[in-house]
Formats: structure tokens, sequence, C-alpha cells
């Protein structure tokens, strides 16, 4: 790959252990990885390729901890549904799924959250009717250029073993297993700086068995891979695992082991004070999706309790079919924002709280937000490497420049206009050191086409052709 040199920023945002904010920064980069970080006086004057990014504000690239990029098929259906509902009207759609589909869908995905400033993304595919693989997902993934986490989820509990999805998109355990296994040997790479892993990651406590969830920790743990799955996400999960499992869902996931520094869950709105105790001890994450929380009316999750205890939180968009985008800047927009609003139910271990319906300005500054999205994601899918710009870091970030007018006005703080102003997309995305994004169009892919290909395949999968 060789050398790249970018220089004169407006603002190079680190993220760094000193959080250091360097005006008229740079980086030097050398094949994938980061050698300098610092002034562009301090940095070599040449390079192969020489980004001169004056007016520009360079980010590290942002990292999504939770999605469904097949569901960008079926956006924008089951409006004013609550999650139960929302999937029993969206799960006979799916079931039309085509290993086609699974393509096309992920190289949208991909493409839609790489012009947004993902750089990394993980995505957690659990229906496999027809002839879909997770292999289709990983080639489009790499196809895009964007570092993956491949999540071979699974649905096995249907409606006549009483689960939740119908019996037509639920797979045989025996049948998941080996696949998991042939798709962690085939794909997955621990190296450092890695650009595509495998995950294993059961959908949910009511659309698996507990031998099930059990089998793929123990399969996890054995090939040193992390494990996901949805968890608490709302009231009527926690009922139905009362009623069918006699405990709440992170009580039951614990007896499961499903706790611990490799595991990491989805939304976890409906957590109690011992229960976020427990993922501080345990070094158990959360992968917070506040746009879909809110689309399917689930609930605030208790993010700033968690961020105070220790426990590892990242930010993801969910499914498409529950965000219906997917841009990461504006989650984390939609991070901060909620905290504020949220009821002092959420906050009662904050001092200063107020009555009401009120929350605290300073509940999640935007700062915070921002890390959220790097740091705090890269600590969720266990990763040192990415998250900050530093000597020896992947080659992973982005710019946007401030010269347009959703940034007009915002020069007294720039870096907080990320989050406060709305977020555009980006102009420049580096990816393991390699071009993705220039001058705000993919390098890799011609989307005009791609998008006309992925609406006709939305149509046919609706209609069921």
């Amino acid at each position: 790959m060789g050398t790249l040199l970018v220089k004169n920023t407006a603002v190079l945002v680190t993220m760094d252990n000193q959080r250091r904010e360097i005006k008229n920064g740079g980086l030097f980069v050398r094949d994938n990885v980061i050698e300098q970080v610092g002034k562009t006086e301090e940095l070599p004057a040449t390079a192969d390729t020489v980004l001169d990014l004056k007016d520009h504000i360079v980010l590290p690239g942002l990292i999504n901890t939770h999605h469904h990029l097949y569901q960008s098929l079926t956006r924008v259906l089951a409006q004013d549904a609550d999650l139960f509902t929302w999937l029993k009207t969206l799960y006979p759609i799916w079931g039309n799924l085509t290993d086609e589909a699974v393509y096309v869908s992920t190289i949208t995905g991909l493409a839609e959250l790489a012009l947004s400033g993902c750089t990394t993304s993980s995505d957690h595919l659990y229906i496999f009717p027809n002839d879909c693989t997770l292999d289709s997902q990983i080639r489009a993934a790499g196809e895009i250029g964007v570092r993956f986490h491949a999540a071979r989820g699974s649905m096995s509990l249907g409606e006549s073993k009483g689960g939740l999805p119908p019996d037509n998109v639920t797979e045989d355990e025996a049948f998941i297993l080996k696949d998991s296994r042939r798709l962690i040997e085939s794909y997955h790479d621990p190296a450092r700086h890695a650009m595509m892993r495998v995950v294993l990651a059961p959908c949910s406590p009511f659309s698996v068995t507990p031998d099930l969830m059990r089998e793929s920790a123990e399969m996890a743990r054995q090939y040193g891979v992390r494990l996901h799955t949805h968890l608490a996400e709302t009231l009527e999960e926690e009922e139905f695992c009362l009623e069918t499992f006699g405990a709440r869902p992170v009580e039951y996931v614990q007896s499961l082991g499903w706790t611990g520094d490799d595991v990491w869950h989805a939304h976890c709105v409906h957590m109690s004070d011992e229960e976020i105790d427990l993922f501080s001890q345990t070094g158990t994450g959360v992968a917070h999706c506040p746009a879909s929380n809110m689309r399917l009316a689930s609930g605030i999750a208790r993010i700033p309790e968690m961020i105070q205890a220790g426990v590892p939180v990242g930010l993801g968009v969910d499914g498409s079919a529950s965000n219906d985008g997917g841009h990461l800047l504006s989650e984390a927009r939609l991070a901060m924002l909620l905290q504020r609003v949220a009821p002092d139910r959420y906050l009662s271990q904050k001092p200063g709280g107020r009555g009401g319906f009120g929350g605290k300005p300073d509940a999640m500054t935007a700062r915070q937000a921002l890390e959220l999205a790097t740091r705090g994601s890269a600590s969720v899918l266990g990763r040192n490497d990415i998250g900050y710009l530093a000597p020896g870091m992947s080659a992973d970030f982005i710019a946007l420049n401030l010269n347009q007018v959703a940034f007009a006005g915002t020069v007294h703080d720039p870096v907080a206009a990320m989050v406060l102003a709305q977020p555009p997309n980006v102009d420049v995305s580096v990816i393991n050191g390699k071009v993705v994004v220039e001058n705000g169009r993919l390098t890799t892919i011609d989307l005009g086409p791609h998008i006309e290909r992925h609406n006709r395949i939305a149509i046919n999968m609706v209609r069921g052709e």
C-alpha cells in the first residue's frame, strides 16, 4: 500500500488516551498502520499518497456494533408496531430472502454506513431461508472495503415449540452448529488489523433453545471468537423469559454462560442496578441502538449509569427496518439527545436529577457520544487496534469538510458540531490505509445500478415473487 500523508487538518480528533484534539494536525501511515500523529510540521513532507485536508475535521473511523443489513430490503414497513408485532409482520416477508438478496442488501447497507463515516461494522444475520449463506455477506463486505465482523445468527425455536418466529424460518440446531464451525474455520482472522472476524450469535432468548445458547458459547470459547445476541430489549421479552424460563433475561443468559468480556448484547433497555453491576464486573458489553429503541417504542437504555459503572458500551444503528437508516454520526447525536430527555428513573443515581420527565442537560456530552461511536464500540467488539488515532493503530479515519451549510456558525467548537449539528456524510474515508470514500463518493463500487437492483429485489420480496 505504501505511505499516506494527511496534513493541514482544521482539527485532528485522536480519541487517544489523552483525548488530544490537534489543530493543523495530520497523520503519517505506512501500509495499513498509523506511524505518526501530530501537527503537520512535525510529520514527513512527502508520501506516496497525500491528502491535504485543509478546513476538514478528521476523526477515527466510526464503529457499528449491531446491524441487520438484509433489512434494508424491508424499510418503512410495520411503521407503528412494537417489537413483537413488527417481527410477526416481517417474518413472512423475510422468509422470501434469497442468497442474492443477502449479497445485494449487504452492499447497500455497508455503502450507506461507509458514506456516513463507518469504517468497521458488525452484522447479525440470523435468518437463512432458501439458499441464503453468510458467505455472500462476507464477499460483499470485502468488495465494499469495510472492516467486518460477520455474526452467524440463528433461530431454532419456532412457533410450534413455543418460540416467536414461524417454523419455516428456523433451522436445525445440528446444522447451525456445523455451519458455525465451518464459517469460523474458513473466515475468522484473529490477527491485529484483521479485516474479517466471525461471531456466533443466536438471535434472542425467544427464538432459540437454551441448548443452542450453551453449545454456541462452548464453541465460541473453543475457537476464541465472540458472542452476540439481543437482550432485554422490551418488557414483552422480559415477560416471555419469566413465563418460559422463570428468570429475567439477564439472569437467564447468565445461567447459560452468556456473560463475560467476550460477549456483547444489543439493546439492554430494561436492566436493573444489579444487572448493570453484573455487566460491569464481568466485562459484558452493550450495543446501544437509540433510533431503533425509539422507532419500536422499546424504551430508553440507562447508558449514563452503564458508563459510570464501567460497562463497555458502543453504538449500533440496528436493522434498516427498525431504524430505516444507517448513519452512525446521526446515531451518536440521538444517543446524546435521548439521554437529555430521559425520565428521571433512568437518572436516579445521578446527583441533581430533575423531577417529572426532565433529564439532565449534561447527561451525555457531545464528546461522550463521539467516544461511544469510536473507542466504546471498539471495546465492545474486543478490538484494541481501532477506535482511536495513535502510532500502531489501524489506519481507519474519516474527514468532514467544515465549509458546508450544516456546519456554518460552528467554528466555536467544530468537534462538538459533529454531534450537535446535523451530521452530513463524510468527504473522505480511509479504511486499512485505503481510500474508500473520496470527495463524498465510494471508490469501490458504482452505486447507481446497484440501487436499482436492490429495489427490484425489495419489491419482489414483499410481493412473494
